[in-house]
């Protein structure tokens, strides 16, 4: 087949890849240039993703694989062209389509008859048939369901493991006919491997789930349970912090059984996913009332998190505070909605001196997201771990002289690590 993938960021680079590896000719469309160049020379533009080199360095030159910004060179004539354009959200919740209706109308100028294109990208319910499926027909002259097949098929990866969860995973399709849905499942089991999974109640593979819009709302349910779940996980912290109580050891004893499956607590649920989608479902259901108050909970938790460190250490004005972690994820050099942000801002707020210390970053681009960078030896007095970095679990004394307060966000220390200073974790008095 001949496949065009729309946008080559951290998820559709790889899809591109993986497609490619499969032995079908793949040209992905990005407007970064830079990006453009760097792939058509066999580089990875973003370090982390695991295995994305070996098959750039494979694929790129055996022919299977090439970048373009241009879509007229990418969409005329193509057997499929998958879309993973971000969807981004405003700060009154409400979705903001302007990139992925620009992707969309370019898509719709050269698309040619027999293609079928799938919308990877997360969308409110419904988005696929009342908004791309008019726009494209709109631009292209073409109808779908006869010229064209037109469904929706969430991406359900992990920036880091994309590869890993491509196989794990089953792969959704909810199309607008019969017609389009089967022939998205003929195309991603061209296109991907499964693992065995024994544990599902139906074979691992591509699903079906009858309808664009079930596959959508599958997606924000999927993301929104894991919201509401560390909202709850919060509440219960912020509740054992008021009580001694431990709150990892009641999770550990309640998900011994298996109708419970708590999630932990933390400072901050931050990523492209997590924060956003459940705003999307919002968008579709604002009476949900649930998943109104578990997004406010997790929302509130750098403020709790500081609170905290002035709970125990006092007077905060003046204080010289580094914030452990800019990235919202161990691992991952990524800040999209970042606890880093509201934590500085409480600090700053009570007079704080704030400085941010992160191992993916250099002290130039710390600067350049507005933080005045940690360096290892300086001297502090307090701590505020944010991101669950590995390098923060065998932390020392003598990287943050003269801390007496160390606030565990992430839950990556220990009491007996810091005798010398006042250490509190979210949910252990």
């Amino acid at each position: 087949m001949k496949i065009a993938v729309v946008a080559l960021g951290k998820i559709g680079l790889p899809l591109a890849v993986q497609f490619a590896s499969k032995g079908h000719e793949v040209v992905g469309v990005d407007i970064n240039a830079n990006f453009v160049d760097l792939i058509n020379q066999g580089i990875e533009p973003f370090p982390g993703e695991a295995h994305l080199q070996e098959h750039l360095s494979e694929l790129v030159p055996a022919g299977k694989l090439r970048a373009t910004t241009d879509y007229a060179d990418a969409i005329p004539g193509a057997d499929a062209v998958v879309l993973v354009v971000p969807l981004f959200v405003d700060n009154d919740a409400n979705p903001d389509f302007g990139w992925m209706d620009v992707a969309t109308r370019s898509l719709g100028e050269h698309l040619t008859p027999g293609t079928l294109v799938s919308y990877e990208t997360t969308l409110p319910v419904g988005t696929t048939r009342t908004r791309w499926k008019p726009l494209l027909e709109e631009v292209s002259g073409l109808t779908e369901g006869t010229d064209f097949h037109l469904v929706f098929s969430p991406e359900r990866v992990l920036t880091g493991r994309v590869f890993e969860d491509l196989r794990k995973y089953p792969k959704l399709i909810g199309g607008l006919s019969a017609e389009g849905a089967a022939r998205a499942t003929d195309f991603y089991n061209a296109v991907l491997d499964f693992d065995d999974r024994p544990d599902l109640t139906r074979p691992n593979g591509v699903w079906d789930l009858g309808s664009a819009e079930a596959s959508e709302l599958a997606k924000l349910a999927e993301t929104t349970y894991r919201d509401v779940n560390i909202g709850l996980a919060n509440q219960f912290a912020r509740f054992a912090d008021k009580t001694g109580i431990d709150i990892y050891q009641v999770i550990e004893a309640t998900n011994s059984q298996p109708f419970s499956h708590i999630h932990q607590p933390g400072i901050a649920v931050g990523g492209h996913c997590i924060p956003v989608y459940p705003r999307l479902y919002l968008w579709n259901d604002p009476d949900a009332t649930v998943v109104r108050a578990a997004r406010e909970a997790n929302a509130g938790m750098p403020e709790y998190a500081v609170g905290l460190l002035e709970g125990a250490h006092g007077d905060l004005s003046g204080q010289r505070v580094a914030v452990l972690g800019a990235a919202y994820r161990g691992g991952v050099k990524e800040t999209a909605f970042s606890g880093v942000f509201p934590t500085v801002a409480a600090l700053e707020a009570r007079g704080a001196v704030v400085t941010v210390q992160d191992p993916l970053y250099t002290d130039d681009e710390l600067a350049a997201l507005g933080f005045a960078p940690y360096h290892w030896g300086e001297a502090l007095d307090a701590v505020v771990v944010q991101a669950d970095h590995a390098e923060y679990r065998t932390l020392a004394a003598d990287q943050l002289p003269g801390i007496r307060t160390f606030i565990d966000g992430r839950r990556v220390s220990s009491a007996a690590q810091w005798p010398n200073a006042t250490y509190r974790v979210i949910g252990t008095a």
